[in-house]
């Protein structure tokens, strides 16, 4: 992987099926965000950062093979 570059990938925008993944990624998080009130937008950016801070470093992906996003990347 080292000395790879990342590259970009066009795609339709507002389109589920060839924006998947991000999708999927603002599904997962709207339906835990929605789950509490937030008082001030404070309050909502913490959660938002322990929210991505375990998204990317404890949870597993299955598509992923079963591996935390962090450690593929």
């Amino acid at each position: 992987m080292k000395g790879e570059s990342i590259g970009y990938i066009r795609s339709a925008p507002f389109h589920s099926m060839t924006q998947g993944k991000i999708e999927r990624y603002h599904r997962s998080m709207k339906n835990v965000l929605l789950l509490e009130h937030y008082y001030s937008p404070d309050e909502l950016r913490e959660r938002l950062t322990e929210w991505v801070a375990y998204y990317n470093h404890q949870s597993y992906h299955e598509s992923l093979l079963k591996v935390r996003p962090a450690d593929a990347y």
